[in-house]
């Protein structure tokens, strides 16, 4: 599967590029680069990436304004590179569509191993592994889950999201009706220690509400808020 990964590099700084694309080609990716945001824009929507490592402070458009303008059009997985003392910056980045981060200076093995795991919950295979012929798919009125493919259904209309969006959606789905808080979603969606905001939650589910509700008032309903506690996942039958 890896040979044919394609992963495109955004970064000003070429020694950055240079090494992320060494460490990663070790791994038998194709790399691609890009050294300002309009470039980064422009290959991004024009050619197919199965994940973009943007940086955030960029000549042209930064960082924020491709992804913003990339989840217009892709949902192709994104690793944002922050510095240090950015933390409103990176918490903007999630608000408009990244799905991880990594602070500079960084160590290209972290990179590497964040690459594999968004790589994983991206991928549309990555559940055959243990039992090809299991079907785990999640069917609710007006909305399906295929969590072997990474597919979500609503009222027959395909609804195209982020590696973390599908994670939110996913987790709240297998456990209808409980309520989880946002430190809870935060610890069992991000899988690590975040040291962010807890509006993060908030911006990702008022995503998946507008994208499913693009196509199915009724799945959007779905995702409910609990006021003062969280959010949880209740079945509308309507």
């Amino acid at each position: 599967m890896d040979k044919d990964v394609k992963i495109l590099v955004v970064d000003d700084e070429e020694r950055i590029r240079r090494l992320l694309k060494m460490y990663l080609e070790r791994e038998n990716y194709i790399i691609d680069e890009a050294e300002d945001g309009d470039q980064a824009l422009e290959k991004a929507i024009g050619e197919d990436y199965d994940l973009i490592v943007l940086d955030l402070m960029l000549p042209g458009k930064d960082g924020i304004e491709v992804c913003k303008r990339l989840r217009e059009k892709k949902a192709t997985p994104v690793i944002m590179l922050t510095a240090k003392g950015e933390e409103a910056n990176r918490v903007q980045g999630f608000e408009v569509g990244a799905d991880d981060y990594i602070v500079k200076p960084f160590s290209p093995r972290e990179v590497v191993l964040r690459v594999k795991a968004l790589l994983r919950r991206a991928s549309t295979t990555s559940f055959l592994q243990t039992d090809t012929k299991a079907k785990n798919i999640l069917v609710f009125p007006h909305l399906t889950i295929d969590h072997d493919a990474h597919r979500v259904i609503a009222d027959g209309h395909e609804v195209s999201l982020t590696p973390k969006e599908y994670d939110l959606l996913y987790f709240l789905a297998k456990t209808p009706d409980k309520v989880f808080d946002r430190e809870q979603l935060l610890k069992e969606v991000w899988h690590y220690e975040f040291f962010g905001d807890l509006r993060t939650v908030d911006t990702h589910v008022k995503r998946l509400r507008e994208k499913l509700n693009k196509v199915s008032e009724n799945a959007a309903k779905m995702i409910v808020t609990v006021w003062g506690v969280g959010y949880k996942f209740e079945v509308v039958n309507e």
